[in-house]
């Protein structure tokens, strides 16, 4: 059967798609760009009209999910929540449902390596996504007295290695099946015990 070639005009994404299914299957490192090609059922040749390699289309695969990523963010942050608290943990919560839904995007995103000072647009794109958790850090650590706040970077470091370290070993594929508890009650807990750390809610009675 002769391959089909330009996916009516949307070569690019179906290429996108392939890699993102391959990830999903293999890892980020572990597919080739005949793989992909063959996937998406064009010539390896026809890859090369889009990217100039694996890491170019693993940057693409990254770049949508930054942005999906993003405005999954924004929305759990500024959806009408009753207190910078309640945004916070939002997104948090966002974080992990993202991780969840789009698995192919999170490990291009956060396990490929891919250069981000090598793809500008890409550094961009990930830069608008973790300024809104530092934006939800910033709000919530106004309660927090000045000479003993922390940087809003540090701040919403700290919940993203946690929420990172909870996606990574519970939250998908194994071990994640054998979680000693629900991955969203980890991070709840995990978040609230650094939040208690930092007087930012009540301690436990």
């Amino acid at each position: 059967m002769p391959k089909r070639g330009y996916h009516h005009g949307n070569l690019k994404q179906a290429l996108v798609d392939a890699a993102l299914s391959l990830i999903e299957q293999k890892g980020p490192t572990g597919f080739t760009v005949a793989e992909a090609a063959k996937r998406a059922d064009v010539t390896p040749a026809a890859v090369y009209r889009h990217f100039e390699g694996r890491e170019a289309l693993i940057a693409e695969a990254a770049l949508q999910g930054h942005r999906i990523f993003a405005d999954l963010m924004h929305h759990a942050y500024a959806d009408g929540q009753p207190t910078a608290l309640a945004a916070f943990e939002s997104t948090g919560r966002a974080y992990l449902a993202f991780a969840r839904k789009f698995p192919g995007h999170y490990m291009a995103m956060f396990e490929s390596g891919v250069s981000v000072q090598a793809h500008p647009e890409l550094g961009f794109a990930a830069d608008r996504s973790r300024a809104i958790l530092e934006q939800a850090a910033e709000a919530l650590s106004q309660h927090i007295p000045e000479d003993r706040r922390p940087p809003a970077t540090m701040f919403s470091s700290h919940i993203w290695a946690m929420s990172h370290g909870v996606v990574e070993l519970f939250a998908r594929g194994a071990p994640g099946a054998q979680a000693p508890f629900p991955p969203e009650d980890l991070l709840e807990t995990g978040i609230g015990i650094y939040l208690r750390g930092l007087g930012l809610i009540e301690p436990d009675h």
